[in-house]
């Protein structure tokens, strides 16, 4: 369970963060933040990112095996830059006009599930 709760947790974690380092930049192509300054868009991303840690911590508490959870720090690392990664590339597939998968980018990802299956390696 502890491992599902993790995952659940990065991917939630992630679908916020995206969106607080990348949603003021939608914002400003759908001309609703061009006007705005500098520190309104940073404190408009620190208010989505405060919903990111919200669930960025308690993921890594629960997961990490110091606190009886399933993975290590490089695990959790690991694991977290390939959602990190994949939530990224839907959002800006999805949200964000020409913006497309390229080869290179698929093979990025075989390269990211490389390191998942290496970082397991015992």
């Amino acid at each position: 369970m502890k491992t599902l709760w993790t995952i659940l947790l990065l991917i939630t974690s992630n679908i916020f963060m995206t969106f607080a380092w990348y949603g003021h930049l939608k914002l400003q192509e759908m001309k609703i933040s061009t006007s705005w300054p500098l520190i309104a868009v940073i404190a408009f991303s620190w208010g989505i990112a405060l919903f990111e840690y919200c669930a960025q911590v308690p993921a890594n508490r629960i997961g990490f095996n110091g606190n009886g959870g399933p993975f290590n720090l490089m695990q959790l690392k690991v694991i977290q830059e390939v959602i990190s990664l994949t939530v990224f590339t839907l959002i800006v597939t999805l949200l964000f006009k020409g913006q497309s998968l390229q080869w290179n980018h698929l093979a990025a990802f075989l390269c990211l599930i490389a390191a998942v299956f290496f970082v397991f390696l015992k």
